[in-house]
């Protein structure tokens, strides 16, 4: 660049400087000459004003002259390489102050002209993503140059089995300013099973625009500084199912086979035999065909008395009310077929730590031949049950041993009229019911179930 020559004195007319040209980053020189055509030695001090001040200084930047003699002062440029130095015309001053006559200072005035330059730094994150079927990046870009551009963005790939959208497509950016725009990339077809599959890309930043724009574009590209390599990403398409998921399914399948092949045929047969035992008749034992007795010494309440009606009884022989050689109101007086199913309950609370009684009585002219009973302790109480037909005590259970406990007679003990089924509890502690808080009394509750019979007199 060919130096500027200007002259400063006092009284004399001074000359500006003429425009420069710089580029960021690079330097650039221009001169002032300073003459002194006073008749006195007089100190000049140079100082640079305007808006090149930060990156402009004057070499020497004070002078002292004799009268009528000069000095060249070089002014050099060195603008940084850096957004805040915009592109285009800045002025520059250069202020010469005497020091023994302040009040002839001059300015002398240019413009300096900042060359453009491009530079745009992008960031692609993840550089890995996985996924079944789509990934999403985002994209962070920053001009880094210091003029204005349009910028866009270009995918690369080696075959055609990704698409890609971003969003927004383009980004306008001031010198410094940055944006982010989101990426979507997209395969075309699952991947059912097996190993998962990578798929390579690459994306592009550059400047979009005019004729004018693609013109500084090409520039750019001829400045070494301005060249971009695309970032490299990938996504890896994972598989919709494991492979560990065909192991399963094989071994899954073969249990089905197996189970068609051999268990099922087996079950079926079994169920088959049980179903036809179980429908099968069974013979009745002699002295069970409704002429036993209501001897209440026996536990299962078969006649065991030489009284007792035998197997060999006409049918009709029990239709007066008795039967032969036995009493009314025994099981021979019972009328065969009169006879209707029957059931009471005895529901009873005892205190804590007292015992309580529960009574069912079979009414006059009946016979109560129970064949089932039921006692219920929902509670948990803890303490005694005993249940007695008459004064035959059937049995006596401890309350901490059951919630639910069922008896049940092939052969139905007999209770004769105004007879009882009593029900004796001893409460010694109240369970807790399904409430969550402890009952106030044991609670225990009795179901009698059999044939109600009418008797004959």
């Amino acid at each position: 660049m060919t130096p500027s020559a200007a002259s400063s004195g006092a009284g004399a007319p001074g000359l500006d400087i003429p425009a420069v040209t710089v580029a960021p980053g690079g330097t650039a020189t221009t001169s002032v000459t300073v003459r002194n055509d006073s008749d006195i030695v007089e100190a000049y001090s140079l100082e640079i004003v305007g808006d090149c001040a930060p990156w402009a200084t004057a070499q020497p930047p004070r002078v002292s002259l004799y009268p009528g003699t000069s000095e060249t002062v070089t002014i050099l440029l060195e603008p940084p390489r850096s957004p805040e130095v915009r592109a285009g015309e800045v002025p520059l001053g250069v202020r010469v102050l005497p020091t023994e006559h302040p009040e002839s200072v001059r300015v002398l005035e240019t413009t300096v002209r900042v060359e453009e330059f491009r530079e745009l730094h992008t960031e692609l994150v993840p550089r890995r993503r996985r996924g079944w079927l789509r990934g999403r990046y985002r994209l962070a870009v920053r001009n880094q140059g210091n003029c204005p551009v349009r910028v866009g963005f270009t995918p690369g790939q080696a075959g055609e089995e990704l698409a890609f959208a971003f969003n927004p497509a383009q980004s306008a950016l001031e010198p410094g300013e940055s944006a982010e725009a989101g990426l979507r990339v997209r395969t075309g077809r699952p991947v059912w099973f097996g190993a998962p599959v990578v798929w390579p890309f690459t994306v592009d930043t550059a400047e979009t625009g005019d004729e004018e724009a693609e013109g500084r574009q090409e520039a750019a590209r001829q400045d070494m500084t301005a060249v971009r390599t695309p970032l490299d990403a990938e996504f890896v398409q994972i598989p919709i199912f494991p492979k560990w998921l065909l192991a399963v399914l094989a071994a899954l399948l073969a249990l089905l086979l197996a189970w068609f092949a051999l268990v099922r045929p087996a079950v079926r047969s079994a169920a088959e035999e049980a179903a036809t035992e179980a429908v099968q008749p069974r013979p009745t034992p002699p002295g069970e065909d409704g002429g036993q007795g209501t001897d209440t010494g026996s536990g299962d309440g078969s006649d065991t008395r030489p009284g007792g009606q035998g197997t060999d009884a006409p049918p009709g022989s029990a239709g007066d009310g008795t039967s032969a050689g036995g009493d009314a109101g025994t099981g021979g007086g019972t009328a065969a077929g009169a006879g209707r199913q029957s059931s009471a309950t005895i529901d009873l609370e005892t205190s804590d730590g007292e015992s309580g009684t529960g009574t069912y009585q079979v009414p006059e002219n009946s016979v109560f031949g129970v064949t089932d009973i039921v006692v219920a302790n929902f509670q948990g109480d803890e303490g005694v049950l005993t249940i007695s037909f008459g004064e035959r005590k059937i049995t006596t259970i401890a309350l901490e041993t059951f919630r639910n406990q069922d008896y049940h007679w092939v052969t139905p003990i007999e209770i004769p009229e105004n007879d009882t089924v009593t029900v004796e509890v001893t409460c010694e502690k109240p369970g807790t019911p399904a409430t969550g808080r402890r009952a106030q009394n044991c609670h225990e509750v009795l179901n009698v179930s059999g044939v109600l019979s009418r008797t004959t007199r």
